[in-house]
Formats: structure tokens, C-alpha cells, sequence
């Protein structure tokens, strides 16, 4: 079953470019992955330093055993205590529903 991660993101005053860096060459990779449905990346119109990604994956465990271990996203998870006020909120949601513009 498919589920959908959101994960808001406070990035420290002066960090938002290497986030952004960092972050995107770990999106760019991971659209490559067999079990990737999407992403996207949100920013907060009052606030450029807070962030919310949701991104959703065919597979909860493969996304536990398999993705979060991937080398691409090493230098990005070793970052996050450099470049975030606190941690990652992060929570895990299961998608009953998806419309697109026709």
C-alpha cells in the first residue's frame, strides 16, 4: 500500500541554499527509484526558512530497509543537525485519494 510522508523542515537563518542543494540531489536520485510515486517541495510564503516536503513511496518497509540507507542521501542526513532549528517533523500518511487537473 502506498503511503506519503510530510516532513516540515526549520532551516537556520543562512542555511537555505546548502538545504536546498543537498536536498535536491537527494529528490533528483530518488525519482529514479523503482518503489518513488512523487514528491513535492513546499515553502512557506511568510517564512523562506520553513519548508514542507511530502513525498510518496509504493512501500512503507522498503522505504525503512532500503531507501533511507541509499548512499545518496548520506551527506543530506549528516547535514540536517547543521542546517535545522530542531528536528524534522516528520509524519506518515496513507493515501485514500489523488485528483489532477484534467
Amino acid at each position: 500500500m502506498p503511503v506519503t510522508y510530510v516532513i516540515r523542515f526549520d532551516i537556520l537563518p543562512g542555511q537555505r541554499d546548502r538545504f536546498l542543494t543537498l536536498l535536491n540531489g537527494v529528490l533528483d536520485a530518488m525519482r529514479h527509484e523503482p518503489m518513488f510515486h512523487n514528491a513535492m517541495l513546499h515553502a512557506d510564503p511568510e517564512n523562506e526558512n520553513h519548508m514542507m516536503l511530502y513525498e510518496t513511496w509504493e512501500d512503507h518497509a522498503d522505504v525503512l530497509e532500503v531507501q533511507l540507507k541509499r548512499r545518496y542521501r548520506e551527506e543530506w542526513h549528516a547535514a540536517l543537525p547543521d542546517l535545522l532549528t530542531s528536528s524534522r517533523d516528520i509524519s506518515v500518511w496513507h493515501p485514500l485519494r489523488e485528483d489532477r487537473a484534467a
